[in-house]
């Protein structure tokens, strides 16, 4: 399965502990990572910015992240109206790298899922579908 993991999900699997930390392990074993300059930009951005974290520790994050390929950068953002303009973007991503699901944290991405081409859905409701499938992962 190819999977786009947001910002938020990737923010929180390297600073904290639990599932968000868990699901990357599992995407990286076992599916297709979808992500571009878009998503690592933002985290490069959330890393420095907000957590502080110290320049080396955040290349070695993003040195993880581009040992995958990286799919190219949307041209433009994805033409539904989504509050954050960023979230049009990262929508965009998963399309254009024909993602099957994007997984998020973002309660503006997971409001307009109805709408979107791909599956959108939160940490939780992606492990849960992940343990009931065949084969467990």
């Amino acid at each position: 399965m190819k999977v786009c993991l947001d910002t938020n999900v990737l923010v929180a699997a390297f600073a904290t502990r639990g599932l968000c930390a868990d699901l990357p392990r599992t995407v990286l074993a076992d599916h297709e990572l979808i992500v571009d300059a878009v998503i690592l930009d933002e985290l490069r951005r959330v890393l420095d910015r907000k957590f502080r974290l110290p320049p080396k520790q955040v290349l070695s994050v993003l040195a993880v992240l581009h040992d995958f390929p990286l799919v190219p950068r949307p041209g433009a953002p994805f033409p539904l109206e989504i509050r954050a303009p960023t979230d049009a973007w990262v929508l965009a991503t998963a399309v254009n790298g024909q993602a099957d699901v994007l997984i998020t944290g973002d309660a503006d991405l997971l409001t307009v899922r109805e709408h979107a081409p791909l599956a959108i859905m939160d940490p939780r409701a992606f492990w849960e579908l992940l343990r009931s499938s065949p084969g467990g992962s």
